[in-house]
């Protein structure tokens, strides 16, 4: 009888021992299973549709609806498919354009002189005669009104030398925004079998260029100008004049690509994009894409979530002094959710999968706040992260919680804390 006593009571003394080693290297961070929803900002938008909002169906090859101010998707029918995209590459160049222009290295009052390459350009053009002199501003008119490939092409020049060196910042940009379908060939948008997109990545860089207010200056106009006033810029565009609030932003048509349209309209203060690829004729791009304008307009409401460093739920970490640590949203969180279903919508914490210790730092990632309706589908999501410093607790006091939720474990205790 005692020496069962000297053996139980050595591996009582062992099995501290080893739970105390386990507590000095704990790193484990466990989810708080009662701790409070939340949520947070940036979008990562979900899905071709929500369930709950039937989206119409559009007559192209493809199509995209984004919230142009998070890039919230409400609508995609073949998203990743990659077209010819005919004059939507315009968009590419004037947005290097226009970012040059921001950065100083060129002006949009700098005179261009038209090359012999330049004036020969086929298609959609202002007729630019060789060594012709027109100013960055008008070849950007001409370029977002008319469409012209001739203006493009100069504007190439004039940023990069030559249009094949332009082309080149192109693709640059195109994989620093993440367009991961995306290939040019030229920076006007005539067919050749390797110059190709898709309607998310149009749908990308068209929120870009819309960073630049200059651009919808242009695009809104129905009849532009240049050369001094003397040659009217008609509009390829229809969708400015026949829809309530639009005010553009590109078309494009050729055999290869069809007929196209990357169309946006702001109504209360909220601006939609859409992309419409290889539409059957321009009144079809025009259509559908109003179908679709119409579509975000009518179905969906922006709703505010949650503010940024509001609490978005709490983390259990063992190895902190304050061992219930509070997860803040990084940004606010406003989206654009289904009118009259708000009441189904709700925001969870989602807790890192991944070990998490002490000592945490302010603003450390510790999951994200999520944004879902009732039949469990995303509208959008950001990060939450820790809302101050928390140190690590010594080692004492982390043994010690180690020792008791050991015990607690062994026999049967449940929701113990130390």
């Amino acid at each position: 009888m005692k020496k069962a006593k000297i053996v139980y009571a050595g591996a009582f003394a062992l099995a501290i021992v080893a739970v105390v080693a386990m507590a000095m290297a704990s790193h484990v961070c466990f989810a708080n299973p009662h701790s409070p929803a939340g949520a947070a900002a940036q979008v990562q938008a979900k899905a071709e549709f929500y369930s709950a909002v039937p989206a119409p169906e559009i007559a192209a090859n493809a199509g995209m609806l984004v919230d142009a101010e998070t890039g919230q998707i409400l609508f995609s029918m073949n998203p990743d498919e990659r077209l010819a995209p005919a004059s939507i590459t315009k968009i590419m160049t004037m947005l290097i354009v226009m970012e040059h222009v921001d950065e100083g290295k060129i002006s949009l009052d700098d005179t261009v002189v038209a090359s012999r390459e330049a004036s020969m350009m086929g298609g959609s053009q202002v007729y630019l005669k060789e060594k012709e002199q027109a100013s960055v501003e008008d070849l950007m008119a001409a370029t977002a009104i008319r469409s012209a490939n001739d203006a493009s092409y100069a504007l190439a020049e004039v940023v990069s030398g030559t249009a094949d060196a332009f082309v080149e910042l192109m693709n640059a940009r195109a994989a620093e925004l993440g367009m991961s379908n995306t290939h040019f060939m030229n920076p006007e948008g005539l067919d050749d079998p390797n110059h190709y997109t898709t309607a998310r990545d149009i749908g990308i860089m068209s929120r870009e260029l819309l960073a630049h207010p200059k651009i919808l200056e242009w695009t809104s106009t129905w009849i532009g100008k240049m050369r001094g006033g003397t040659y009217d810029l008609f509009n390829t565009n229809r969708l400015i004049k026949e829809y309530e609030g639009a005010d553009g932003l590109k078309t494009g048509q050729t055999d290869t690509a069809g007929w196209c349209l990357v169309g946006t309209a702001q109504r209360g203060g909220t601006r939609l994009l859409s992309v419409v690829l290889g539409a059957a004729s321009d009144g079809d791009r025009v259509g559908e894409t109003s179908k679709l304008l119409d579509y975000g307009f009518q179905k969906f409401e922006r709703t505010r979530f949650i503010d940024a460093g509001n609490s978005v739920g709490m983390i259990h970490v063992p190895s902190a002094a304050n061992q219930d640590v509070t997860a803040v949203a990084a940004e606010d969180l406003v989206l654009l959710s289904p009118r009259g279903l708000a009441s189904e919508i709700e925001v969870h914490f989602e807790p890192v999968q991944q070990e998490i210790s002490a000592p945490i730092e302010k603003g450390q990632p510790l999951g994200r706040a999520v944004v879902r309706m009732a039949s469990g589908e995303e509208l959008g999501s950001t990060l939450a992260v820790a809302e101050a410093d928390v140190p690590r607790a010594n080692a004492i006091v982390r043994a010690w919680r180690a020792i008791v939720r050991f015990f607690s474990g062994l026999f049967g205790g449940r929701g113990t804390k130390a």
